[in-house]
């Protein structure tokens, strides 16, 4: 029976080498195990590398278990050669047996490569499935945390619109104020300019003896401003209202363009910068009137 297995196998395209190893590693017990070895070992290395048995290991019998006395081992090997005269009288396979009996192997070798192709698929599906819901939750977290720091960028911005917004509207109530002051000190249909200060006397010694004149405290400031276009503005503000104060009133009623834009004064030449603009008008020396000039702000 070893003999037909072994012819089998060659028969099927199988060389020698590998057939022989096959059925030894497999303790002689068929075709199917045999074909089963050579499907799982067929990448080895050493796979075509002719068969070594152990010392006093014959192919087609198998090394006593450990344990066996001398009796049991006799015993096999009766059993062996009577298996051996029954396997003498069984008839040659015909031609045509051989070719069925090679079709049923080819066929079981075809169902093992799909079994094992299959496994194989499921394996692969199975891998690629663990990817994408890795991805899946890779993605999701970097979603929230855009998101997240999306909200926090929008909510900065809307507290920083509302802080502005809330400056703005109170320079705005100042504003207002101060005109309904002025409008209830002096009078008038509701004009934005203020009635012009008299012009100050300054009194000449008559004599070196005549002691000098006492100065004068303003506590109102009569403002013109040269706006780009050639235009101007004028207003009345108080002597400690702050230099922001006037700014303010220019970008509020000018109509030459919203360009950003220096203040400064002619005579003596001097730009007013951000500091100056929290001062009050009388320390900058604009008290009683003055004129500004709006200057174009270079970009730097």
């Amino acid at each position: 029976m070893e003999c037909t297995a072994l012819e089998s196998l060659i028969e099927m395209g199988f060389s020698q080498n590998r057939a022989e190893k096959a059925l030894a590693l497999t303790g002689n017990q068929g075709i199917e195990q045999a074909m089963d070895w050579l499907m799982e070992h067929e990448n080895d290395p050493d796979v075509d590398e002719p068969y070594v048995p152990p010392q006093g290991h014959v192919l087609g019998t198998e090394e006593p278990p450990e344990g066996s006395t001398p009796e049991t081992v006799e015993a096999r090997a009766d059993l062996v050669e009577e298996g051996s005269a029954e396997g003498d009288d069984k008839h040659p396979l015909t031609e045509e047996e051989k070719r069925e009996q090679t079709k049923r192997m080819m066929e079981l070798i075809a169902q093992k490569q799909r079994e094992r192709e299959e496994r194989e698929k499921r394996e692969t599906i199975e891998r690629e499935k663990q990817r994408r819901k890795q991805g899946q939750e890779l993605s999701m977290i970097r979603q929230k945390l855009q998101e997240d720091e999306m909200k926090k960028m929008a909510e900065e911005r809307r507290r920083e619109k509302m802080e502005e917004k809330l400056a703005k509207q109170r320079v705005r109530e100042k504003i207002e104020r101060d005109k309904a002051e002025r409008v209830k000190k002096f009078g008038g249909g509701g004009s934005s300019q203020a009635p012009a200060e008299p012009v100050q006397e300054t009194p000449v010694p008559s004599s070196p003896s005549q002691e000098p004149p006492t100065k004068r405290e303003y506590d109102q400031c009569r403002i013109q401003v040269r706006l780009l276009d050639g235009t101007s503005l004028t207003q009345t503000f108080k002597a400690k209202e702050q230099l922001a104060a006037v700014r303010l009133y220019v970008e509020l009623n000018r109509k030459d363009g919203g360009e950003p834009f220096h203040l400064l004064t002619s005579f003596p030449r001097r730009i007013f910068t951000d500091e100056d603009m929290e001062k009050p008008l009388q320390e900058l020396g604009l008290v009683p009137s003055a004129v500004l000039i709006v200057a174009k702000k270079c970009n730097s």
